[in-house]
C-alpha cells in the first residue's frame, strides 16, 4: 500500500578516506597526468632558507603555484632569482602531505627567453671561432706606458665613474678620451661599432697628434676599454653583436673588454685582446700605478750607481796596474787620474739630468689632475691603516664566533641522534625491502619484520594487527 509518505533509497555512500591517503592518491594521479612539467610565470616570495633550500611562487594574472627547490637543484643556479623575475622553470607537481598544498618541486631554472638567446649566443661564437677571431696567437701585449687610453661606454653608466676613479687613482697623467655609446637596447650594436671607430681613427693617426699635443689636440690613443656594468643575458645582448664581434678584432691598438660581472661572458670578451672580469679591473690591466714607475726609477738610479762605482773602482785598480808597470811615471798617472775624474764627473751630470727630466714630467703630468686627487689617496691611506690595525682583532672575535656557534650545532646535532631515541626503548621497523613502517595499516598477518633497537636487530613476524 502506497500512502504518499514512502522515503526513496538512500544512494550508495561516497568511500570514506584517511586524509593521508587521500592527498598521497591525488600525488599519484599528478605523477601520472602531469609530470614532468614546465611553467613559466613571474618569482613571488623568493627565500632560501639556511639549509639551502629555496621556496617561493609563481604567478601570472589568473593563478599562483607554491614552489620548492631544494638544494641540489639550487646550487646549479646560474643567477639570483629576484621578486618579479619572469622564469621558466622544469619540475614535478606533488602534494606537500603535511598540509595539503599543491606544490611544484623545481629542478632547474632559467630566465624567461634565455634559452632562444643563448642558443643565438652558441651559434654566433662557433661561428666566429671558426673564422679564427678567437685565435689566442692574434692577441696583442697591452703597452706598459700607454700615451692615452680610449673608452667606450655609456655616460650614465656606474662603470664610467669606477673605471675614471681607478685611472684618476693609479696613473694620473695618463689622459683618457671617451667615446659615449648606449651599451643597451636595439641601437646599442651600432652605437658602440661608430665610437670604437672614432677611437680608431686617434689611434691610425698617433704619430702626427702627438707632434700637435701642445694645440690641445686629442691624445693619441694606445689602448681601449669596452666596459659596463653587470646585468642579465637581455642587458648584455648588445655585446654579442657579430658586427661588433668584427670592428673589436680590426682595432689597430689592443682592446680590453670588461662587460658585466666576473660570471658574465660575451662575444666581445673572445674578440677582445684581454678579458677584464669587471669594468674596474680593466682599468687596473690598463694601468700600472705611478708609484710603482716611480719606484721602478729610483731603483734604477741605484743601479746606475752601483754600476758606476763598480766600474770607477775597477778603472782605478787597472790605473794602478798599469802605473806600477810603468815603474810610477807620476804625470802620467796623474793626467789619468784627472781624466777619470773629469768622466765621472760627467756621468753623474748626466744621470742628475736625466733623473732631474723624468720628475719634471712626472709631475707635469700630475699637474693636470684635479687639486682634490691627492687628498683624497692620502685619506684613502689613512682609512686603509685603520683597517689594517683593526683586522686581526675582527679575525679573533670572528673565529670566537664560528667555534661558539660549531659548538651549539653539536649539541643540537647530538640531541637529534637517532641512537638515543633506539635507547630510550624504541624500535625502528622495516619490512623485508628495507622501507619503513610506520603505521599498523602497513602490515599483514604474517608478515616478516625487522625491528633495529639499540643494540642490534631482531626478526619479527606479524600475528595481527589492531587499529590504535
Amino acid at each position: 500500500m502506497n500512502t504518499g509518505f514512502d522515503l526513496p533509497k538512500p544512494a550508495t555512500a561516497p568511500r570514506i578516506w584517511p586524509v593521508g591517503a587521500l592527498t598521497r592518491a591525488l600525488a599519484d594521479a599528478l605523477e601520472a597526468r602531469f609530470n614532468p612539467v614546465a611553467v613559466r610565470g613571474e618569482v613571488s616570495g623568493f627565500t632560501r632558507a639556511a639549509s639551502g633550500h629555496c621556496y617561493f611562487s609563481l604567478k601570472d594574472d589568473s593563478g599562483q603555484l607554491r614552489c620548492a627547490m631544494f638544494r641540489r637543484a639550487a646550487g646549479l643556479l646560474a643567477f639570483s632569482p629576484r621578486e618579479g623575475d619572469e622564469v621558466e622553470v622544469r619540475g614535478r607537481l606533488t602534494v606537500y602531505e603535511p598540509r595539503g598544498d599543491l606544490q611544484l618541486v623545481v629542478e632547474s631554472m632559467q630566465r624567461a627567453g634565455q634559452g632562444a638567446l643563448f642558443e643565438q649566443f652558441l651559434r654566433l661564437k662557433a661561428k666566429l671561432e671558426a673564422e679564427g677571431l678567437f685565435d689566442a696567437a692574434a692577441k696583442r701585449p697591452l703597452p706598459a706606458m700607454p700615451r692615452g687610453i680610449g673608452m667606450v661606454t655609456s655616460l650614465g653608466a656606474a662603470a664610467l665613474r669606477d673605471v675614471l676613479h681607478a685611472l684618476a687613482r693609479r696613473v694620473p697623467h695618463i689622459p683618457v678620451l671617451l667615446a659615449p655609446a648606449a651599451v643597451q637596447g636595439a641601437g646599442a650594436p651600432a652605437e658602440l661599432c661608430q665610437a670604437l671607430q672614432n677611437l680608431y681613427l686617434l689611434a691610425q693617426d698617433g704619430r702626427a697628434l702627438e707632434a700637435d699635443l701642445a694645440q690641445n689636440s686629442p691624445p693619441p690613443i694606445d689602448l681601449i676599454l669596452l666596459v659596463r656594468g653587470g646585468g642579465s643575458i637581455e642587458d648584455l645582448w648588445a655585446f654579442n653583436d657579430e658586427q661588433l664581434a668584427r670592428t673589436i678584432g680590426a682595432s689597430p691598438v689592443p682592446v680590453i673588454s670588461g662587460v658585466g660581472h666576473e660570471t658574465d661572458f660575451t662575444i666581445a670578451d673572445f674578440v677582445a685582446d684581454l678579458r677584464a672580469p669587471t669594468p674596474t679591473a680593466a682599468a687596473e690591466l690598463a694601468s700600472a700605478p705611478r708609484e710603482q714607475w716611480l719606484g721602478s726609477i729610483d731603483t734604477l738610479q741605484e743601479r746606475i750607481d752601483r754600476a758606476l762605482r763598480r766600474r770607477l773602482d775597477a778603472e782605478a785598480q787597472r790605473i794602478d796596474w798599469l802605473a806600477s808597470r810603468l815603474g810610477r811615471p807620476s804625470q802620467a798617472v796623474a793626467a789619468e787620474h784627472l781624466r777619470l775624474g773629469r768622466a765621472e764627473q760627467r756621468l753623474r751630470h748626466a744621470l742628475a739630468l736625466r733623473l732631474e727630466r723624468e720628475r719634471t714630467q712626472l709631475a707635469r703630468w700630475a699637474d693636470r689632475l684635479p687639486r682634490a686627487v691627492p687628498p683624497a689617496l692620502a685619506a684613502e691611506r689613512v682609512r686603509l691603516q685603520r683597517l689594517a690595525e683593526r683586522l686581526p682583532a675582527a679575525l679573533a672575535r670572528q673565529q670566537e664566533a664560528a667555534q661558539q656557534r660549531l659548538e651549539r650545532a653539536a649539541l643540537r646535532l647530538a640531541a637529534l641522534d637517532p641512537q638515543r631515541v633506539l635507547e630510550r626503548g624504541y624500535a625502528w621497523l622495516q619490512d623485508e625491502a628495507g622501507h619503513p613502517v610506520t603505521r599498523a595499516a602497513q602490515t599483514t598477518p604474517g608478515q616478516p619484520l625487522a625491528a633495529t633497537l639499540a643494540d642490534g636487530k631482531v626478526d619479527l613476524r606479524v600475528l595481527g594487527r589492531r587499529s590504535g
